[in-house]
């Protein structure tokens, strides 16, 4: 299965060859590089021209910055392989990273996106002890995990790779600023498995210039996202537990009710916190939260 690799860089030269050299040596070979720049000025160009000199290597430099997804749908449209495979240029994948994926891929037919288990790194290319972002390195199961992705994004872009005949419609949301890859796994889920290689084979780089730590743009990412969910989960009976879907809506609505009050809005976010409640009225954080809405912003954001 060949595999088209998407290489987005954004001004990180500092990590792009270690990036570069997890390519390189996965033991999948039959792979098309398709290195994509959203606009760097911090030598991320020239490193990549001298990259392509040497091997053939697509590359794509963008004149004006059309942001995370904007970019990925220019690859998309760039892309031969039967698979399609993320890669950030602050990211490491480990050499059996392709293989172990396409194992599954072919071990599922079912399978539309596999992703695999990690680890968090320094800057220095070090491994990080416990949980440097608040939360442990994402994972699922293989199978219908659809439900789940509402309660978080459990699939690190870097760690997914996905059939080009799972791309839904339109590719991207390039709308979004940091959680259009979200909102791209769940639209794939809604119609295939989704398959985890239990192994920790992709690296994820903690550092200051994360995407992750901008918060603000990161809130109204979410509140598009959970606003664009609720029609899409009142719509899944008989494919799961009502009493499943019922939890799930509570929560979609409780995180709603959370991201419309730290974007300025407490009087919509009791809105949500309130249909929240009514589904799972047992679920006490609504309670809590819906009464929280009516404090400073600047407390209620020290509470949450």
């Amino acid at each position: 299965m060949k595999v088209s690799v998407l290489l987005t860089c954004y001004n990180h030269v500092d990590y792009l060859q270690a990036a570069w050299d997890g390519i390189q040596q996965q033991t999948h070979r039959d792979i098309e590089i398709i290195a994509l720049d959203d606009g760097s000025t911090d030598g991320t160009r020239e490193l990549l021209s001298s990259l392509a000199s040497d091997f053939p290597l697509q590359v794509i430099f963008n004149e004006a910055n059309l942001g995370t997804y904007g970019t990925l749908n220019r690859g998309l449209e760039l892309a031969n392989g039967d698979l399609i495979a993320v890669l950030n240029d602050d990211d490491v994948w480990l050499p059996n990273k392709l293989a172990r994926q396409i194992e599954l891929f072919q071990e599922f037919p079912r399978v539309g996106l596999a992703h695999t288990h990690g680890q968090f790194i320094d800057g220095e290319g070090k491994v990080f002890e416990g949980s440097p972002l608040g939360f442990t390195f994402p994972r699922t199961r293989t199978g219908d995990v659809l439900l789940d992705l509402v309660y978080a994004n459990k699939i690190i872009a870097s760690a997914a790779v996905f059939r080009r005949s799972a791309i839904p419609e339109g590719g991207f949301n390039a709308d979004y600023f940091g959680s259009g890859d979200w909102e791209m796994w769940f639209r794939i889920a809604l119609n295939w498995e989704v398959g985890f290689v239990d192994e920790p084979l992709t690296q994820y780089r903690v550092h200051g210039a994360n995407a992750s730590h901008k918060l603000d743009r990161i809130w109204r990412d979410d509140q598009m996202l959970r606003e664009w969910m609720i029609p899409l989960i009142q719509d899944l009976e008989g494919r799961f537990p009502e009493s499943d879907i019922r939890r799930a809506q509570a929560h979609n609505w409780a995180c709603l009710g959370t991201v419309r009050t730290l974007n300025g809005n407490p009087t919509e976010g009791r809105k949500a916190y309130a249909e929240s409640i009514r589904l799972t009225p047992a679920r006490w954080k609504s309670w809590l939260r819906w009464a929280a809405t009516f404090l400073p912003p600047n407390v209620f954001r020290k509470l949450i």
